[in-house]
């Protein structure tokens, strides 16, 4: 039987019970969301979305989504101290249409990246992280540049052991540590310079979504190609998708591209005057 978004209201009502909790529906949205009753603290979930990694991965991911949720509010609702947890900082990236504040109204720190990219900080709390706002920060009397420097030196620590396959004679290397900080190690400027060095061709990077980078040693035109569905498809499949763009990387600088089937990549910035 075909799951509705009536019926799946129904299942994640039924999933989030909680006498502290209140859940709501949008019909004309559809979009449930659950919150705290005193804070109003919540997360809201686009039902459709929900339904199609339904058919695709059935009980699995409503029990996912179920426990990241869960997890997501608990974090919510504690307090949390920048000092002394110097260690368990670290920067994430996301798409630049990512959200500035928290649904409270709290402003996010961020720092610029790329076009496509922005960096915010996050406090690993174990099981999840809670990104970090401009509160906590004034709480504690840290500076933005602190939390980056942090962030920064924290990224540089994480393991960096890459998975390599060879197509159409280009060379493709895989970071997927499953840490959720995947896509952060495009932060960790000497891994990307030691994989320039070894290059043959061009070095291209993509974070299409938050659990995994892509290092491309591009040495023929069909490299973009194979690139470009690659990242597309990672982006697609993403649980925080960030960027179907890859880039290249020059100069210590990153240029995101538009890959033309059968063609090699104009950089992004060509397309501001059109």
């Amino acid at each position: 039987m075909k799951m509705t978004s009536i019926k799946m209201k129904r299942l994640l009502e039924e999933r989030l019970h909680h006498p502290q909790w209140n859940t709501s529906f949008n019909r004309d949205k559809d979009i449930f969301r659950v919150e705290w009753k005193d804070s109003r603290q919540g997360i809201s979930i686009t039902i459709p979305n929900v339904i199609a990694k339904y058919e695709q991965r059935g009980e699995e991911a409503i029990e996912d989504l179920e426990y990241h949720i869960k997890e997501a509010l608990h974090v919510m609702n504690q307090s949390h101290e920048l000092t002394g947890q110097e260690k368990n900082i670290f920067p994430v990236i996301r798409a630049t249409s990512f959200p500035t504040k928290t649904k409270a109204g709290k402003e996010l720190v961020y720092t610029d990246h790329t076009a496509e990219t922005r960096i915010y900080y996050a406090l690993d709390l174990g099981k999840t992280y809670k990104l970090i706002d401009n509160e906590m920060l004034e709480k504690e009397n840290w500076t933005v540049e602190r939390i980056r420097e942090v962030g920064t030196f924290n990224v540089r620590s994480l393991s960096t052991n890459l998975k390599q396959d060879k197509v159409a004679e280009n060379d493709f290397y895989f970071m997927a540590s499953k840490d959720g900080y995947d896509a952060s190690r495009i932060l960790n400027e000497s891994l990307l310079e030691e994989m320039k060095a070894n290059s043959k061709g061009e070095l291209a990077i993509a974070v299409p979504h938050q659990d995994v980078l892509v290092f491309a040693d591009v040495q023929n035109e069909s490299g973009y190609d194979i690139l470009a569905q690659m990242t597309m498809k990672f982006f697609a499949e993403g649980r925080v998708p960030i960027t179907s763009l890859p880039f290249l990387y020059e100069d210590k600088k990153l240029e995101p591209i538009f890959i033309l089937a059968k063609n090699k990549p104009t950089n992004n910035n060509s397309k501001k005057d059109d």
